[in-house]
């Protein structure tokens, strides 16, 4: 890893912690109000040279919420040339009262601040798998773990959910032989357009009720199978 993009790392981390530790407040009490439970949960994920560390988020799902569609769901994709988009535009009960906005403005990723600071992820890069996922890559896809993960990338701000998952190895390869301050640069400055995009779309976009998710992550304090 770069030394200058560690600094930035820990840089922008430290100064983002007063706002993570005020969403964190704001969390516990809207999990109050709509969804007692822990408000993080964890979950193992596949990072740099395919190494698994614990990766945090805030909950936005209920806690007991089956999460096994998922696998199936990423199967799926993974063999197919559709769209990888997350199952959460599909409509999903499961998720807490404004769950749906929470993810699609990246917000429930806050908590992975910590993950940078410990140094098992970067602020940009490609997003960490899950193990199960990790397992279906065919040797050549599995060079997007040549570089650590991160928070966002070049795939999420060049079309994400319009994106087939072999377009999505292909631009998450191209980062990691490419990256550099000025492209992490331009990353960064793209990326709130991208959410702004991604919100809209998850506001207005018709949804179908179903047990879909976007992921599977265990709630700390809670079970593996929760939310």
């Amino acid at each position: 890893m770069p030394r200058w993009k560690r600094v930035v790392d820990i840089t922008l981390s430290l100064i983002a912690l007063p706002f993570l530790a005020l969403a964190t407040l704001l969390m516990a009490i809207l999990m109050g109000i709509v969804s007692p439970g822990p408000v993080f949960f964890y979950q193992e994920r596949v990072g740099y040279l395919g190494r698994r560390f614990r990766c945090y988020k805030f909950r936005t799902m209920f806690v007991g919420a089956d999460t096994r569609v998922h696998r199936a769901y990423c199967e799926k994709l993974i063999n197919s040339s559709h769209p990888w988009s997350k199952m959460d535009h599909l409509g999903d009960s499961r998720l807490i009262p404004g769950g749906r906005l929470l993810r699609a403005a990246g917000l429930d990723e806050l908590p992975q601040l910590v993950n940078v600071l410990r140094g098992e992820m970067s602020l940009i890069g490609p997003r960490p798998c899950l193990p199960y996922e990790y397992e279906k890559y065919q040797p050549w896809q599995r060079e997007r773990f040549s570089t650590l993960p991160g928070l966002t990338g070049l795939w999420q701000v060049s079309g994400k959910n319009e994106t087939t998952f072999d377009e999505m190895i292909r631009l998450d390869i191209q980062y990691a032989q490419t990256k550099s301050w000025r492209l992490d640069l331009k990353i960064f400055l793209l990326t709130l357009p991208a959410l702004a995009q991604q919100i809209f779309y998850s506001g207005f976009r018709k949804s179908t009720p179903s047990a879909a998710t976007s992921d599977g992550f265990a709630a700390v304090g809670a079970p593996a199978n929760s939310r």
